[in-house]
């Protein structure tokens, strides 16, 4: 009876909470979407990472020849991602860090060429959040 009870305490608990983190999610989600706005299309896949500490979170991507990218970073504080962008060789091609921490960048690219996005806490803001990646394009050829 009592592992009963304590299972339906953490069930309704959990069922309390839940509704919370997603409207948390919903928020972060939508202050990163306002920067992807006309003339920018969002490409619809979110990159996201709970990240503690150190820890950097990678994700992979292709930019396309003919396109002009915004890439964003949001958390639920300012300032709070830091992020770099290297082709698949490794070569620095962007990092926020050397551009006062802007939260996003926008680029053309002449080529199409494939990219690991890196995205680490800024350790002077916090030691844990989320980290969410947005990648936004409009087309060049009208």
């Amino acid at each position: 009876m009592k592992k009963t009870l304590t299972t339906f305490i953490a069930l309704f608990t959990l069922l309390l909470i839940t509704p919370q983190l997603n409207s948390q999610e919903d928020n972060l989600f939508n202050n990163c979407i306002d920067y992807l706005k006309s003339p920018y299309i969002a490409s619809g896949q979110p990159y996201k990472a709970f990240l503690t500490g150190d820890e950097v979170a990678e994700f992979h991507t292709t930019f396309f020849s003919g396109s002009m990218y915004r890439v964003v970073a949001c958390s639920h504080q300012a300032d709070n991602i830091l992020f770099s962008i290297y082709d698949k060789d490794r070569n620095l091609l962007f990092s926020n860090e050397h551009h006062d921490l802007s939260n996003y960048w926008d680029f053309k690219i002449e080529g199409s060429v494939e990219c690991i996005i890196e995205a680490k806490l800024n350790p002077e803001k916090t030691t844990s959040g989320i980290a969410l990646m947005m990648v936004g394009f409009k087309s060049l050829e009208e």
